[in-house]
């Protein structure tokens, strides 16, 4: 993908996995340990997640077109080494939400007949999915925040001045 409205694509695309993949990250970890959460946000957290793994690779994809068109830099160069992990935190969140709200429907018993599969009364299995989803999500988090700060720092770098201009009527 290239350019969107004379914009280079991945600048308005990576705005989105900024912003999703962590709301899923806390949404995981809400639906995760609040019931009541679970049963309003489950089904739309797992939608969320998966989006967001269908969303990462064409962000990585129009940011390797972009990354062609740009000097090459070494700060670019980390940026777009970790701007490949990016699906490796995207996957792990989607699979705990599919699975936070498949177990919430076994629950409810809601499309599942009596067949439950992921132990939807079991305290242990809860804990498991609590303690997976808080390291999941952080790590995503973190992940995402690394990436994101790499990409700020390939693209300001040497680019702007901490004195402020005097032309004219500024606040």
């Amino acid at each position: 993908m290239g350019t969107v409205n004379g914009l280079p694509a991945h600048v308005l695309l990576v705005h989105a996995v900024v912003v999703l993949l962590p709301l899923s990250a806390l949404l995981l970890v809400l639906t995760a340990v609040w019931p009541a959460a679970r049963a309003r946000l489950a089904g739309t957290n797992a939608l969320l997640a998966l989006a967001v793994v269908a969303l990462v690779p064409v962000t990585t994809s129009a940011g390797e077109w972009l990354e062609r068109r740009v000097p090459s830099t070494a700060l670019l160069h980390d940026h777009t080494e970790l701007g490949d992990t990016a699906i490796f935190y995207a996957i792990p969140l989607a699979v705990l939400a599919v699975l936070v709200w498949w177990r919430q429907r076994e629950a409810t018993g809601s499309g599942t007949g009596n067949r439950t599969y992921l132990a939807p009364g079991s305290t242990a299995v809860t804990r498991v999915l609590v303690a997976l989803a808080v390291i999941v999500a952080g790590a995503g988090m973190y992940g995402i925040y690394r990436i994101g700060d790499s990409g700020a720092r390939a693209s300001w770098t040497g680019n702007f001045s901490t004195t402020a201009r005097n032309d004219g009527p500024h606040d």
